[in-house]
């Protein structure tokens, strides 16, 4: 079926996540790639075990303690870059295919929102450092329901919003969890799979998976 709606997770699908740590490598040190895939693990940990036990806390405070506990474990990084790597991680790099993608989406008509964990303040830097704020007809932010993905709650402000049925809804993730949450959920999946990571979650299998987001338009 071809879809009308075009939803994508923000953090690893359009914006790189690494591309903090990246851009001040030289500040950070030659454990800077370490540093950067930790940080990335806590941030994703946290967010699971705060709703688990039922008490959100905003995605930024706990980007900050993610990276506080990667620079525990990764002692030999320059503990000197914080700063620079949390002002990095606002204006975030998004990939190269992501604003033709946007475009050609939206020249036959799609409508394109975002799906995050994290509140607008973050996503409006990002959206706004990459050139893409104009390209989505809407933004959700997990806050709303003060949980985060992959509980059911935090799709259904999609479908809600829409008044759509979830199977008339394309769902874009680079985290295999994330595409785990949505299929369960009912909409149509796909997994971008960039870094060509083994499968998991075989009883919720993603509609198709792709490398990148350029081969989405062709899937309908």
């Amino acid at each position: 079926m071809s879809h009308s709606v075009y939803v994508f997770d923000a953090y690893g699908t359009l914006f790189d996540v690494h591309a903090a740590a990246r851009k001040h490598m030289g500040a950070v040190g030659p454990e800077g790639k370490k540093l950067s895939s930790i940080w990335r693990e806590k941030q994703l940990e946290y967010s699971w075990v705060r709703s688990l036990m039922g008490q959100y806390v905003d995605f930024w405070e706990l980007t900050i303690q993610a990276l506080d506990t990667a620079f525990a474990l990764v002692p030999e990084a320059n503990k000197g870059a914080r700063d620079e790597l949390l002002a990095a991680y606002w204006e975030l790099d998004c990939y190269p295919e992501v604003p033709q993608l946007l475009k050609d989406l939206r020249e036959r008509g799609s409508k394109l929102a975002i799906l995050s964990n994290a509140p607008m303040k973050m996503m409006d830097g990002a959206l706004k450092n990459a050139g893409i704020t104009d390209c989505f007809d809407e933004v959700f932010s997990v806050d709303p329901v003060q949980t985060y993905k992959p509980h059911p709650d935090v799709y259904d402000l999609v479908t809600t919003h829409f008044r759509l049925y979830p199977e008339a809804i394309s769902f874009q993730s680079s985290n295999r969890w994330d595409i785990a949450g949505a299929t369960k959920y009912g909409m149509r999946t796909v997994w971008i799979n960039r870094s060509q990571m083994p499968d998991e979650y075989a009883d919720l299998s993603p509609s198709a998976v792709l490398k990148d987001l350029s081969g989405l338009p062709a899937l309908g």
